[in-house]
Protein backbone atom coordinates (compact mmCIF):
# COMPACT_ATOMS: atom_id res chain seq x y z
CA UNK A 1 0.00 0.00 0.00
CA UNK A 2 1.29 3.31 -1.12
CA UNK A 3 1.96 5.73 1.78
CA UNK A 4 1.46 8.59 -0.39
CA UNK A 5 -0.87 9.08 -3.75
CA UNK A 6 1.14 11.30 -6.43
CA UNK A 7 4.23 10.38 -6.39
CA UNK A 8 6.74 11.66 -7.85
CA UNK A 9 8.97 9.39 -10.08
CA UNK A 10 11.90 10.25 -11.72
CA UNK A 11 12.76 7.34 -15.14
CA UNK A 12 16.64 6.75 -16.08
CA UNK A 13 16.12 4.71 -19.56
CA UNK A 14 13.00 5.37 -21.96
CA UNK A 15 13.30 2.82 -24.25
CA UNK A 16 10.34 0.58 -24.55
CA UNK A 17 10.21 -0.51 -20.96
CA UNK A 18 10.35 2.90 -19.70
CA UNK A 19 7.56 4.35 -21.60
CA UNK A 20 5.83 1.58 -21.27
CA UNK A 21 5.95 2.06 -17.14
CA UNK A 22 5.53 5.84 -17.80
CA UNK A 23 1.99 5.01 -19.08
CA UNK A 24 1.15 2.69 -16.29
CA UNK A 25 2.42 4.86 -13.66
CA UNK A 26 0.42 7.53 -15.00
CA UNK A 27 -2.25 6.03 -14.94
CA UNK A 28 -2.19 4.92 -11.00
CA UNK A 29 -2.32 8.51 -10.52
CA UNK A 30 1.67 8.67 -9.55
CA UNK A 31 3.78 12.09 -11.82
CA UNK A 32 6.88 11.64 -14.12
CA UNK A 33 8.71 14.31 -12.77
CA UNK A 34 12.35 13.34 -14.54
CA UNK A 35 13.28 11.44 -17.42
CA UNK A 36 16.79 10.41 -19.15
CA UNK A 37 18.32 7.99 -20.97
CA UNK A 38 22.00 9.07 -19.38
CA UNK A 39 23.11 8.48 -15.70
CA UNK A 40 22.32 11.77 -13.99
CA UNK A 41 24.62 14.64 -12.02
CA UNK A 42 23.73 14.85 -8.35
CA UNK A 43 22.55 18.15 -9.19
CA UNK A 44 20.05 16.69 -11.63
CA UNK A 45 18.44 14.44 -9.17
CA UNK A 46 18.29 16.86 -6.19
CA UNK A 47 16.60 19.90 -8.36
CA UNK A 48 13.95 17.03 -9.11
CA UNK A 49 12.81 16.76 -5.89
CA UNK A 50 12.18 12.90 -6.92
CA UNK A 51 10.78 10.47 -4.28
CA UNK A 52 11.88 7.37 -6.22
CA UNK A 53 13.49 6.35 -9.17
CA UNK A 54 13.02 3.51 -11.70
CA UNK A 55 16.25 2.12 -13.57
CA UNK A 56 15.52 0.35 -16.67
CA UNK A 57 19.02 1.45 -18.75
CA UNK A 58 21.59 -0.62 -19.59
CA UNK A 59 24.08 -2.65 -18.26
CA UNK A 60 26.99 -0.27 -18.55
CA UNK A 61 25.46 2.19 -17.05
CA UNK A 62 22.89 0.53 -14.73
CA UNK A 63 25.85 0.43 -11.72
CA UNK A 64 26.74 4.16 -11.76
CA UNK A 65 22.83 5.17 -11.52
CA UNK A 66 22.15 3.20 -8.87
CA UNK A 67 24.95 5.11 -7.13
CA UNK A 68 23.73 8.24 -7.56
CA UNK A 69 20.37 7.73 -6.39
CA UNK A 70 21.75 6.12 -3.27
CA UNK A 71 23.83 9.18 -2.33
CA UNK A 72 20.69 11.47 -2.95
CA UNK A 73 18.84 9.10 -0.49
CA UNK A 74 16.26 7.95 -3.21
CA UNK A 75 14.58 4.87 -3.48
CA UNK A 76 15.79 3.13 -6.59
CA UNK A 77 14.16 -0.18 -8.40
CA UNK A 78 16.65 -1.64 -10.76
CA UNK A 79 15.02 -3.88 -13.81
CA UNK A 80 18.37 -3.76 -15.88
CA UNK A 81 19.95 -7.31 -15.79
CA UNK A 82 23.32 -7.86 -17.41
CA UNK A 83 25.37 -6.33 -14.29
CA UNK A 84 24.53 -8.58 -11.54
CA UNK A 85 28.23 -9.45 -10.89
CA UNK A 86 28.30 -6.49 -8.62
CA UNK A 87 25.32 -7.04 -7.20
CA UNK A 88 27.48 -7.46 -3.57
CA UNK A 89 29.45 -4.01 -4.17
CA UNK A 90 25.72 -1.96 -4.77
CA UNK A 91 24.87 -3.39 -1.31
CA UNK A 92 27.64 -2.40 0.12
CA UNK A 93 26.97 1.23 -0.89
CA UNK A 94 22.99 0.45 -0.07
CA UNK A 95 23.94 -0.54 3.84
CA UNK A 96 26.78 3.03 3.76
CA UNK A 97 24.08 5.16 2.55
CA UNK A 98 20.65 3.67 4.14
CA UNK A 99 19.14 3.44 1.35
CA UNK A 100 16.41 2.04 -0.11
CA UNK A 101 17.17 -0.10 -2.90
CA UNK A 102 15.18 -3.21 -5.35
CA UNK A 103 15.96 -5.11 -7.64
CA UNK A 104 14.65 -8.04 -9.70
CA UNK A 105 15.74 -9.46 -12.95
CA UNK A 106 11.86 -9.84 -13.99
CA UNK A 107 8.89 -7.92 -12.57
CA UNK A 108 5.96 -9.89 -14.14
CA UNK A 109 4.20 -11.64 -11.39
CA UNK A 110 4.08 -14.80 -13.36
CA UNK A 111 7.99 -15.30 -13.74
CA UNK A 112 8.05 -14.41 -10.31
CA UNK A 113 5.41 -17.17 -9.87
CA UNK A 114 7.67 -19.20 -11.93
CA UNK A 115 10.87 -18.43 -10.14
CA UNK A 116 9.03 -20.33 -6.55
CA UNK A 117 7.84 -22.91 -8.80
CA UNK A 118 11.43 -23.72 -10.17
CA UNK A 119 13.05 -23.67 -6.25
CA UNK A 120 10.24 -26.10 -5.37
CA UNK A 121 11.12 -29.02 -8.63
CA UNK A 122 14.76 -28.51 -8.35
CA UNK A 123 14.47 -29.05 -3.95
CA UNK A 124 12.33 -32.29 -5.28
CA UNK A 125 14.80 -33.54 -7.48
CA UNK A 126 17.41 -33.30 -5.30
CA UNK A 127 16.13 -34.92 -1.94
CA UNK A 128 14.72 -37.55 -4.13
CA UNK A 129 18.16 -37.83 -6.17
CA UNK A 130 16.05 -38.56 -9.33
CA UNK A 131 18.28 -38.64 -12.82
CA UNK A 132 17.34 -35.56 -14.54
CA UNK A 133 19.43 -33.36 -16.90
CA UNK A 134 18.27 -29.62 -16.88
CA UNK A 135 18.11 -27.12 -19.81
CA UNK A 136 16.35 -23.89 -19.66
CA UNK A 137 15.31 -21.83 -22.55
CA UNK A 138 14.89 -18.59 -22.91
CA UNK A 139 13.57 -16.39 -26.23
CA UNK A 140 13.23 -12.52 -26.42
CA UNK A 141 13.50 -9.48 -29.03
CA UNK A 142 15.91 -8.66 -31.00
CA UNK A 143 16.87 -5.31 -29.28
CA UNK A 144 17.89 -7.38 -25.69
CA UNK A 145 21.26 -6.49 -24.89
CA UNK A 146 22.38 -9.21 -22.36
CA UNK A 147 22.09 -12.63 -23.35
CA UNK A 148 21.11 -15.08 -21.70
CA UNK A 149 18.18 -13.23 -19.57
CA UNK A 150 18.70 -11.88 -16.19
CA UNK A 151 15.93 -14.41 -15.88
CA UNK A 152 17.42 -17.11 -16.98
CA UNK A 153 20.45 -16.91 -15.32
CA UNK A 154 18.32 -16.60 -12.23
CA UNK A 155 16.13 -19.53 -12.59
CA UNK A 156 19.76 -21.57 -13.29
CA UNK A 157 21.27 -20.08 -9.59
CA UNK A 158 17.96 -20.70 -7.48
CA UNK A 159 18.48 -24.72 -8.89
CA UNK A 160 21.81 -24.58 -8.19
CA UNK A 161 21.38 -23.19 -4.71
CA UNK A 162 18.66 -26.35 -4.40
CA UNK A 163 21.69 -27.88 -4.86
CA UNK A 164 20.85 -30.25 -7.61
CA UNK A 165 23.17 -28.87 -10.02
CA UNK A 166 26.17 -27.56 -9.91
CA UNK A 167 27.51 -24.88 -12.42
CA UNK A 168 25.40 -22.81 -15.64
CA UNK A 169 26.35 -22.23 -19.27
CA UNK A 170 25.87 -21.31 -22.56
CA UNK A 171 27.48 -24.79 -24.16
CA UNK A 172 26.20 -28.49 -23.77
CA UNK A 173 27.88 -30.67 -22.06
CA UNK A 174 27.53 -34.37 -23.08
CA UNK A 175 26.71 -36.38 -20.45
CA UNK A 176 26.75 -33.97 -17.69
CA UNK A 177 23.89 -34.01 -15.63
CA UNK A 178 25.39 -31.58 -13.19
CA UNK A 179 25.64 -28.66 -15.62
CA UNK A 180 22.87 -26.17 -16.56
CA UNK A 181 22.64 -25.43 -20.54
CA UNK A 182 20.90 -22.11 -21.06
CA UNK A 183 20.23 -21.49 -24.81
CA UNK A 184 18.73 -18.29 -25.74
CA UNK A 185 17.61 -17.14 -29.08
CA UNK A 186 16.63 -13.25 -30.30
CA UNK A 187 13.61 -13.73 -32.42
CA UNK A 188 11.83 -10.77 -33.87
CA UNK A 189 9.22 -9.40 -31.24
CA UNK A 190 8.55 -11.56 -28.89
CA UNK A 191 8.73 -10.06 -25.36
CA UNK A 192 9.90 -13.00 -23.46
CA UNK A 193 9.61 -17.00 -23.16
CA UNK A 194 11.05 -18.79 -20.37
CA UNK A 195 11.17 -22.54 -20.48
CA UNK A 196 12.99 -24.80 -17.41
CA UNK A 197 13.14 -28.60 -19.15
CA UNK A 198 14.31 -31.45 -16.81
CA UNK A 199 14.49 -34.95 -18.90
CA UNK A 200 15.83 -38.43 -18.16
CA UNK A 201 15.52 -41.01 -20.15
CA UNK A 202 12.12 -42.24 -20.01
CA UNK A 203 9.74 -39.07 -19.65
CA UNK A 204 10.39 -35.08 -19.25
CA UNK A 205 9.17 -31.83 -16.90
CA UNK A 206 8.51 -28.80 -18.33
CA UNK A 207 7.36 -25.46 -16.18
CA UNK A 208 6.90 -22.16 -18.72
CA UNK A 209 6.35 -18.58 -18.54
CA UNK A 210 5.17 -16.66 -21.15
CA UNK A 211 4.69 -13.03 -21.58
CA UNK A 212 1.71 -11.81 -24.00
CA UNK A 213 2.41 -7.91 -23.40
CA UNK A 214 4.68 -5.78 -22.06
CA UNK A 215 2.76 -3.81 -19.62
CA UNK A 216 3.33 -7.03 -17.36
CA UNK A 217 6.31 -5.65 -16.49
CA UNK A 218 5.71 -2.36 -16.73
CA UNK A 219 2.26 -2.77 -13.51
CA UNK A 220 4.46 -4.97 -11.43
CA UNK A 221 7.18 -2.66 -11.05
CA UNK A 222 5.41 0.33 -10.68
CA UNK A 223 3.77 -2.18 -7.92
CA UNK A 224 7.31 -3.01 -6.53
CA UNK A 225 7.93 1.11 -6.21
CA UNK A 226 4.90 1.78 -4.64
CA UNK A 227 5.50 -1.16 -2.14
CA UNK A 228 9.35 0.09 -1.80
CA UNK A 229 7.93 3.73 -0.97
CA UNK A 230 9.63 4.78 2.76
CA UNK A 231 10.94 1.30 3.58
CA UNK A 232 14.91 1.22 4.29
CA UNK A 233 16.97 -2.10 2.75
CA UNK A 234 17.67 -4.38 0.12
CA UNK A 235 14.88 -5.82 -1.57
CA UNK A 236 13.73 -8.22 -4.11
CA UNK A 237 9.95 -9.04 -6.12
CA UNK A 238 9.63 -11.83 -3.67
CA UNK A 239 9.14 -9.28 -0.81
CA UNK A 240 7.11 -7.49 -2.48
CA UNK A 241 4.60 -10.43 -3.44
CA UNK A 242 5.62 -12.05 -0.23
CA UNK A 243 7.27 -15.11 -1.84
CA UNK A 244 10.01 -15.92 0.67
CA UNK A 245 8.64 -19.12 0.96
Amino acid sequence: MVEKKNLNIGLIGYGNMGKSIEKQAILRGHKIGFITNKTPSYKELKNSNLELVLEFSSPKSAVSNIIVCLENKIPIVCGTTGWENQYDFIKQKCKKYNGSFLYSPNFSIGVNILFILNKILAKIMFKSNLDYKVSINEIHHKNKLDSPSGTAIALSKDIILEKYCKNWGIIPLKNNKKNIYISSKRIDNIIGIHTVFYESLIDGIKIKHFAKKRKGFALGAIIAAEWLYKKTGIFSMKDVLNLNL
